[in-house]
C-alpha cells in the first residue's frame, strides 16, 4: 500500500493539478530549510524523498577524517565505516538526520515553506495552463461579483471578467453559465490572473470558429470584424472552396448556426457580408441592408460617396448612424451617405458654378 505520505501526495496533485514532482521539491526544500534554522546555516544538508519508506529524509553530510575536531563537519573513519564500509578519509559521506528532533517550532516552519512552495507550483502551473489559451474560448461559471466586475471559475480557478468587456445590458447571476474570451494571463504579487472579455471583436471569431466547421477546417475564412458589443456586429467572409457558399455556411442550416451566436451575444445582431477584394462592391454589401444606386470614390483618401435613393437613407445610415459606421469599420473605407436628390442638386449647382 502507498504510504501517507503518498497519499497526501497523489491527493495534492490530483485537486490542485500540481505536479508530484514539484510538491516532493517543496518538501525538501521545507524540510532543509527548517534543519537550517534549528543546527545552523553553516552545515551541508540535503533532503531526499524515499517513496518506499514514503518520507523525505535528511543527510547532514561530513568529512571522513582520522582526527575529528569538528563534530558539526567531520566524522570518524569507524563511524563512516559503519554507514559505508567503503568509505575512506577525505570521503564526504551523507548522515542521515533525525526529523523527529525538530520540534514545534521547525515542524511549524516546514509548513510554512511547504504552503509557500504549494502557492508558488499552483500559481505557475495556472500561468503555464492558460499563457498558452489567449485569444481563445472558455467556459466557467459566475463565482461571484467583485463591484462591477465578475469572478468567473474556470473548473479549477479562477478569471476575471472586467466590468469594460461586458457586453452592456447583460445580467448574469451567481453559478451562470458563461463563456468568454482570454484577453491576457498577467504574473502579478497574487499570482497569475486570468482576463477574460465578452466585448472582443475575437470573441465573436472564436464563436463562428466554434459553430462553423467550415471555418475550423479552414474552407472559409473571415476577413474582418466590426463591432458594437451588445447591439450589432458585421463580419466580412470568404471562401476558398467556389461550391461552398461562405455567408450559407456562417447562417448554417435555418439559420441554426448564426442563431446560436446570436443566443450566446444576448440578442446582438449580426450581420455576414461575403468578403471581395473588389472594394465597392464590398462597401455596398458592407452597408447591407441598404440598396446602394452608385459610389464615388476617392482613393487618395480612402473615402466614398454613397448615393442611395430617400427611401434607403435610414437604412444605410443606420439608428445613430450604427450601419455606416460598422461599415466604414468593417471595410476599413470612410463613408458618406447621400441621397440622390441631393447629389443631383450639388451636381447642378457646381456644373451651373463652371459654365458661369
Amino acid at each position: 500500500m502507498l504510504s501517507e505520505l503518498n497519499k497526501v501526495l497523489d491527493e495534492i496533485q490530483k485537486d490542485r493539478g500540481i505536479d508530484k514532482e514539484v510538491l516532493i521539491s517543496a518538501l525538501e526544500n521545507a524540510l532543509v530549510k527548517a534543519a537550517h534554522n534549528k543546527y545552523g546555516h553553516s552545515l551541508d544538508i540535503e533532503a531526499r524523498y524515499n517513496e518506499d519508506l514514503g518520507e523525505v529524509e535528511l543527510f547532514q553530510f561530513k568529512i571522513v577524517t582520522s582526527s575529528v575536531s569538528n563534530i558539526a563537519k567531520e566524522i570518524s573513519l569507524e563511524e563512516a565505516r559503519a554507514i559505508d564500509p567503503e568509505a575512506q578519509e577525505g570521503d564526504e559521506i551523507g548522515v542521515k538526520m533525525d526529523t523527529s528532533q525538530f520540534g514545534r517550532i521547525a515542524a511549524q516552519t516546514a509548513k510554512q515553506v511547504i504552503m509557500q512552495n504549494l502557492r508558488d507550483a499552483e500559481r505557475q502551473s495556472i500561468y503555464s495552463d492558460y499563457k498558452d489559451k489567449k485569444n481563445e474560448l472558455v467556459t466557467g461559471f459566475v463565482h461571484r461579483f467583485e463591484k462591477n466586475n465578475i469572478i468567473v471559475m474556470l473548473s479549477k480557478h479562477e478569471a476575471l471578467l472586467p466590468v469594460q468587456e461586458q457586453i452592456p445590458g447583460e445580467l448574469f447571476s451567481l453559478r451562470d453559465r458563461i463563456t468568454g474570451y482570454v484577453l491576457d494571463v498577467k504574473k502579478n504579487a497574487k499570482g497569475p490572473q486570468i482576463i477574460i472579455s465578452r466585448t472582443h471583436p475575437g470573441f465573436l471569431v472564436k464563436l463562428f470558429e466554434r459553430e462553423v466547421p467550415e471555418i475550423t477546417e479552414g474552407i472559409v475564412r473571415i476577413r474582418g470584424v466590426a463591432r458594437e458589443p451588445g447591439s450589432r456586429s458585421k463580419i466580412a467572409v470568404e471562401s476558398l472552396d467556389p461550391k461552398v457558399d461562405p455567408v450559407g455556411a456562417c447562417v448554417g442550416n435555418r439559420g441554426a448556426r448564426v442563431q446560436n451566436i446570436v443566443n450566446e451575444l444576448h440578442g446582438e445582431k449580426i450581420d455576414i457580408i461575403p468578403w471581395t477584394d473588389d472594394f465597392m462592391k464590398f462597401v455596398c454589401a458592407a452597408l447591407a441592408p441598404a440598396e446602394i444606386s452608385e459610389i464615388i470614390v476617392d482613393e487618395q483618401n480612402r473615402s466614398m460617396e454613397a448615393i442611395v435613393d430617400e427611401k434607403q437613407l435610414s437604412l444605410a445610415i443606420g439608428k445613430k448612424g450604427q450601419n455606416v459606421r460598422l461599415a466604414a469599420k468593417l471595410t476599413n473605407w470612410k463613408i458618406d451617405i447621400r441621397t440622390r436628390s441631393s447629389y443631383d442638386e450639388e451636381a447642378k449647382k457646381s456644373g451651373d458654378t463652371a459654365q458661369q
